[in-house]
């Protein structure tokens, strides 16, 4: 199995647990904080999935769905639309008020996207330097940092859902 197999494999996984996250819960539920500036569920899938979106779309030349298919005009957060989620405010993550539909659209959308991308994609690809906001590095290291950071924040989200839910 080469590395495109293995990270499409592995975002087939989050996507089950985005979708158990984010179920049928109500908007009073996607955005409740189990604590005093705690990440809610509506914001941790939207930063995993512009982290998604944000680091592989362009590394693979390609624009981001969040721009190209109108995500960002559609949710019209009260920030800069090229913002990701990194270093947020309490008050910039309250601030992300966005309903299950959305969210899972805007997932769906950005994980179909992501997995046509790796889709026959020459496995000597992984050895090319791509840019990073540090600088640059392999697409294959590229690859594994987005899947690590995005499968912490599905496992985070499906916590807070059990924080929110037993309540």
């Amino acid at each position: 199995m080469d590395i495109a197999q293995a990270f499409s494999d592995g975002l087939e996984e989050v996507g089950g647990v985005v979708h158990d996250a984010v179920g049928d819960l109500s908007l009073a539920e996607l955005t409740a904080r189990p604590g005093e500036g705690a990440n809610t569920i509506a914001w941790l899938v939207w930063h995993l999935t512009r982290v998604l979106d944000d680091h592989l779309a362009p590394a693979f030349g390609h624009e981001q769905r969040w721009f190209a298919a109108g995500w960002a005009e559609r949710f019209a957060l009260p920030f800069p639309p090229e913002d990701d989620g990194y270093g947020q405010t309490a008050d910039q993550v309250a601030a992300v008020r966005l309903d299950a539909a959305g969210l899972l659209g805007y997932f769906d959308d950005v994980r179909s996207h992501t997995l046509a991308m790796l889709d026959g994609v020459d496995p000597a690809r992984f050895d090319e330097r791509v840019a990073t906001p540090d600088g640059q590095t392999a697409l294959g290291t590229r690859l594994v940092r987005t899947f690590v950071d995005v499968t912490q924040h599905a496992g985070q989200a499906a916590f807070v859902r059990g924080l929110v839910v037993a309540r």
